[in-house]
């Protein structure tokens, strides 16, 4: 049997390591999970009605490409309500994930051979879709001091070096949770709009933020791909169903893409979804617990020896600095979940150069299960 060279992509380090983290579990371990960026909380109480209504129906079966009409009118409400930007219906295409639209979106956008600029560290799924889909990937390094966020003098820095066809990035960060300020992400939208740089912004930790404005790409520019999901935010990570905003120009392309890679986004997710947006007041007590959470990891890691990291202004992650413990995160991370059952993902999956000295850990979980967790690193690291 052949196997492509197209599939010689990278592991995804957070899905090993919650696999060993289940085999323990199996075995009897009492394991807590920091490993994966996945919502603690119940699917909402109105997405699980949306979704009896719709299978009561009787029928569940193949909708637009794009979507069914509802769905795709009330995200772009969303930006009304939210941003205050005016985003057509037209314009918005529901996905199987967000995973289903980056690949759509890349497809669309990038020919085999492109260069697409990755700010590292970042989320590694990127750098091995545009891989598996023959695109360069070009990583650009961010600083502690640039809070791990790319800035546009960076992006024209390498972009000078060698054009760059595209970049993405992502605010709030994953791993590190920091967000591009308002004239940050005006600058880089500007450039890229300046040096015909194709830009794809992640925005699906939109919603949970903590501290700072929440600003969204499609206030500068209607020149941008915006990404976005109902995983984090609305806590239906397994329902599968995520939305980009496109430029006018790239609909029907999406289109085209979507009818013959995927058909359409599950029907009975996307009657789910419609759900999410009558569940504001349960989703909001869920960000409440995240926010304690951060606030109990922001007082009790620096007591346990994990001091160095970034403040956290949205999302639900700590990607903290153990270079002081060791510099070989995988190992490290491997010995803290068999000898301390605390799964947490290796910084390598998101850098793979300076990841060795870096480990995330997500507080997604519950709260009293996250303060277990500092109990039992405390105890390990000393």
């Amino acid at each position: 049997m052949l196997v492509s060279r197209r599939s010689d992509v990278a592991p995804f380090l957070a899905m090993d390591v919650l696999s060993d983290a289940n085999r323990l579990a199996r075995e009897g371990r009492d394991i807590i999970h920091m490993e994966l960026g996945e919502p603690g909380a119940p699917v909402p109480a109105a997405v699980r009605q949306a979704a009896e209504t719709a299978l009561s129906r009787g029928r569940v079966g193949y909708t637009e490409a794009l979507g069914i009409p509802e769905l795709r009118a009330r995200i772009a409400r969303l930006y009304a309500d939210r941003y205050g930007v005016d985003v057509p219906s037209e314009r918005v295409a529901v996905t199987g994930g967000s995973s289903g639209a980056f690949n759509l979106a890349f497809l669309a956008m990038f020919d085999v051979g492109d260069r697409v600029g990755l700010p590292t560290p970042g989320y590694p799924a990127y750098r091995n879709i545009l891989t598996a889909l023959g695109l360069e990937v070009v990583e650009i390094p961010t600083t502690v001091e640039a809070r791990w966020q790319a800035s546009a003098a960076a992006i024209e820095k390498v972009h000078a070096e060698r054009p760059l066809a595209g970049v993405i990035v992502a605010s709030p960060n994953n791993p590190s949770g920091t967000m591009m300020t308002r004239d940050g992400l005006k600058s880089l939208v500007a450039a890229c709009r300046d040096l015909k740089i194709a830009l794809v912004m992640d925005e699906i930790y939109h919603g949970l933020v903590y501290d700072g404005d929440q600003v969204t790409a499609l206030e500068f520019s209607d020149d941008v791909v915006v990404v976005n999901s109902f995983s984090k935010y609305f806590c239906m990570t397994g329902w599968r169903v995520g939305w980009m905003v496109l430029p006018e120009e790239l609909v029907r392309p999406v289109e085209r893409l979507a009818q013959n890679l995927f058909i359409s986004p599950s029907e009975l997710s996307q009657r789910a979804a419609l759900g999410a947006f009558e569940a504001e007041q349960e989703l909001e007590a869920v960000k409440a617990g995240y926010a304690a959470s951060r606030r109990l990891l922001l007082e009790r890691m620096p007591k346990i020896g994990l001091d160095r990291f970034l403040p956290v202004d949205g999302a639900f992650y700590f990607y903290a600095d153990v270079s002081r413990y060791t510099n070989d995160s995988l190992d490290f991370c491997r010995r803290m979940l068999h000898e301390a059952g605390v799964a947490a993902t290796p910084g390598l999956d998101f850098d793979t150069g300076r990841g060795s000295s870096y480990v995330r850990f997500s507080f997604a979980g519950r709260t009293d299960a996250i303060a277990e967790a500092c109990e039992r690193l405390g105890g390990w690291l000393r």
